[in-house]
């Protein structure tokens, strides 16, 4: 049996209008929807802005060790926004991408399920 996830993520990116993809990251799973627990970013990030992202949502403390639990692998966290940032910045053909759930553990994290949508072919720049 796999090892308990300290929580489930959601990471994904939306195309806007006027500013192009946007980055999102938070509390993910089932809970998603109920609490709205997301933070947005335009790509592309640095390091600074993913970090600053992960520790603006509500529910960071869960991510650092809130009441005794282990501390979820920030570093992990961040990879995986800069390297989603990156995809997305040479794959303009994407409009939408969800990761949801990501179990999040003390060491890496596990991408459960993901999906993305393709720009229509004459909406791509």
């Amino acid at each position: 049996m796999a090892d308990e996830p300290i929580t489930e993520l959601i990471i994904g990116m939306t195309t806007d209008a006027q500013f192009g993809p946007a980055l999102m990251f938070g509390i993910g799973g089932i809970l998603v929807e109920l609490l709205e627990d997301v933070s947005f970013r335009i790509a592309p990030i640095t390091e600074y802005d993913a970090r600053e992202q992960i520790h603006e949502i509500k529910g960071f403390p869960i991510l650092d060790g809130y009441r005794g639990k282990p501390k979820a692998d920030i570093d992990a966290i961040v990879n995986t926004l800069l390297i989603i940032s990156d995809f997305v910045i040479k794959h303009e053909e994407i409009n939408e991408m969800d990761l949801n759930p990501v179990f999040i553990y003390e060491n890496g994290l596990i991408c459960v399920d993901a999906r993305i949508i393709l720009k229509k072919p004459d909406v791509i720049t």
